[in-house]
């Protein structure tokens, strides 16, 4: 029973973040480009849903991941952490690579112009964005460096996930090409659904439990 579980929750897994994506790409009404561009989107619409998924393998998901060994769920938290990570710091350049086959502005050009954008709010969230989720994998892979203990630099790595998320998330729904309606709701209801389960752990419950202990 405990395996059937598993292999329930992990099909349930794949089709909601990288299942869902891909169709709700497929289904959207947005013109096609061409072959390079729209499986650059893909891979940053995948690479971020991957990431919204992270609050789910966490400790704040407990409840779910009960069946599943805590090894392998930290396993495949730092995995995907790593990984989808590198890749989403690629984005920025995913936007340009185009360039190199097209006629017109020069990649170069299109980078600095993209950089340089400070007029455009979505950009700006993006840059912010982007700045935090370089922090965050930084102080995960050098964590046992830092000068904190694991229970500090855990509310740190929460702290900083739940903004990364929602800059990130604000920056995808003002920007993104392919955040249609379904999108944006995927993305409000699974962003705030990892939130909430983060404030329950490591806020909500503290103070239940605090007050408890009063009484």
């Amino acid at each position: 029973m405990d395996n059937k579980i598993k292999v329930y929750n992990s099909v349930a897994a794949i089709l909601i973040f990288i299942g869902l994506p891909v169709l709700f790409w497929a289904l959207g009404d947005v013109p096609r480009r061409t072959v390079l561009k729209e499986s650059l989107s893909i891979l940053t619409l995948v690479s971020f849903s991957l990431m919204l998924g992270q609050f789910y393998l966490a400790r704040s998901n407990q409840r779910m991941l009960k069946e599943h060994k805590a090894v392998k769920v930290i396993k495949w938290h730092k995995a995907i952490g790593y990984i989808f990570v590198a890749v989403l710091m690629l984005h920025p350049f995913f936007i340009v690579i185009p360039r190199y086959f097209e006629s017109g502005v020069s990649p170069k050009d299109a980078f600095i112009t993209l950089i340089t954008s400070f007029n455009s709010f979505g950009v700006v969230l993006g840059m912010i964005s982007w700045g935090i989720m370089v922090l965050l994998g930084l102080t995960s892979f050098f964590r046992k460096k830092l000068p904190f203990s694991y229970k500090t630099w855990r509310v740190i790595h929460g702290c900083l996930s739940i903004v990364f998320v929602v800059l990130a998330s604000w920056h995808a729904m003002n920007l993104g090409r392919h955040m249609d309606m379904p999108m944006r709701i995927f993305v409000l209801i699974v962003a705030g659904g990892g939130i909430l389960l983060l404030l329950n752990t490591y806020l909500i419950k503290p103070i239940f439990l605090k007050n408890d202990h009063h009484e």
